[in-house]
């Protein structure tokens, strides 16, 4: 069981506020911002250079740390500088060509849709959508109908940004490894609220951040390269920290997954990024996970007896993000409203999962995304907040 006592005393704003945004960019718990704010200052007092080798192990034990947290191996751990950093260093690692197809699900996002539609559009390859199932997720048995030996890639979204839905990982990557093709997981908004192995699912490739749920700083990422997958994979965006330069006209790449990492980046944030995981595996994933969806349960049981609200959450299995609308209030007035009533929520609109919000015929909706901090009766008073919208 999590301490809600002490992680709310490494959470000082989560008692100034009903804080439902974890979704969207969380609060960080002070062990952090105390690595963050640290490193920063040691920087100004010796260098950048001198600070980065002073830390040189910690930095190193993070893809021990990060293997862990996501069942890999430390040398499948490489780390970014985004969720979308990631994503996009795995996908253009691709190889595609003329004829080739990739299949997404029709929860996928907007920032991974707009760089696979463009390069199919360049090679010549094909981008098809498979079909949601009765309950929203996808259709696995769709799936294996589409599949043959041109599909390269399955970009499957863990959990998508617009609704509360689970995908069944394992059960895609079974079906897509049948074909040879490739599964890369998008697990930004599971990693650090439910447990993400990327062994025991079976993906081939995991991109997720740390700003959302795992509560670590913003501008930091993480991606999973399991071995097998780097035998097929080509990276293009490469240099000094991915390779060296060994004859005039040789150069030799890295043969683990940090060939997808750059040299250049904020060595505070990484810092700060392993202390995020640190600090999720002390309290426990399953806990957290436990935790968090009984806050989510307990936020839809309460929007569901107020008239005029209507939760839009689909899956069979359901996370930490709830989503809802007021009638005749749009998305942002009805988060603005909250936000002078103290609750902080977000919004999310069409064009972020075009393909789910326009099958269901939405053009926005609210995200509220509750963590281990809130207290429950906060999720109670943000119940009676929504409850006194338009009033």
């Amino acid at each position: 069981m999590i301490d809600l006592d002490a992680v709310r005393a490494d959470t000082p704003a989560a008692s100034g506020r009903v804080f439902l945004d974890s979704a969207g960019s969380s609060l960080p718990p002070r062990p952090v911002l105390d690595e963050v704010i640290g490193h920063l200052r040691r920087e100004a007092e010796v260098g950048g250079y001198v600070a980065a080798r002073e830390r040189a192990d910690d930095l190193a034990a993070g893809y021990r740390v990060f293997a862990e947290l996501l069942g890999a191996e430390p040398d499948e751990i490489a780390f970014t500088d985004s969720a979308t950093r990631s994503w996009l260093a795995a996908f253009d690692a691709v190889p595609l060509g003329a004829g080739d197809r990739v299949l997404v699900t029709e929860v996928e996002y907007a920032g991974n849709a707009i760089p696979v539609l463009h390069r199919a559009a360049q090679v010549g390859a094909t981008v098809e959508a498979i079909p949601s199932d009765a309950v929203g997720q996808v259709d696995v048995d769709a799936l294996r109908s589409m599949l043959d030996e041109r599909v390269k890639l399955v970009s499957l979204v863990h959990v998508p940004t617009n609704s509360g839905l689970v995908n069944p990982v394992a059960e895609v990557a079974a079906a897509a490894h049948e074909v040879g093709a490739l599964v890369l997981l998008d697990a930004c908004q599971s990693l650090g609220q439910l447990p993400v192995h990327a062994a025991e699912l079976d993906v081939d490739l995991v991109s997720a951040t740390g700003r959302k749920w795992l509560r670590g700083p913003r501008g930091t990422g993480v991606l999973v390269v399991r071995r097998r997958a780097r035998e097929v994979l080509r990276p293009r965006l490469v240099d000094l920290h991915s390779g060296e330069w060994v004859a005039p006209d040789r150069v030799e790449l890295r043969t683990d997954a940090r060939v997808f990492e750059l040299w250049e980046a904020s060595i505070a944030d990484r810092l700060g990024l392993i202390a995020a995981a640190r600090y999720a595996l002390d309290l426990g994933l399953a806990e957290i996970a436990h935790e968090v969806g009984a806050r989510a349960e307990r936020l839809r049981a309460g929007l569901r007896e107020l008239p005029g609200v209507e939760v839009r959450d689909i899956g069979e299995r359901r996370a930490g993000i709830v989503t809802f609308t007021v009638a005749g209030r749009g998305a942002v007035e009805v988060r603005d409203e909250l936000a002078g009533r103290g609750v902080v929520v977000t919004t999310s609109h069409a064009g972020s999962t075009l393909l789910d919000m326009t099958r269901r015929g939405l053009d926005e909706v609210v995200r509220a995304s509750p963590h281990y901090f809130v207290e429950p009766a906060q999720v109670d008073q943000a119940v009676e907040a929504v409850s006194r919208c338009g009033r």
